[in-house]
């Protein structure tokens, strides 16, 4: 099963909704959250605010890049 995430009321495209940017950006952030998430996790047991920012990369920089990047 895909997931299928719909943003509406946006001004990128002239249908002011968009269906393929969110849905890969939804993709790349479990991507990127199955390898960071752990990682991040082992790095926050030595050393707190690091570890922090590696477990909040996906949402923070990968999910809007992606997602942004793609207007339709």
């Amino acid at each position: 099963m895909v997931p299928i995430c719909i943003q509406c009321g946006n001004a990128n495209n002239p249908c002011r909704c968009k269906v393929v940017g969110p849905t890969l950006g939804f993709l790349a952030f479990a991507a990127a959250g199955l390898v960071e998430w752990p990682v991040g996790a082992f790095v926050y047991c030595f050393r707190h605010m690091k570890g922090r920012r590696i477990m909040a990369h996906p949402a923070t920089v990968v999910y809007p890049a992606v997602t942004n990047s793609i207007p339709i």
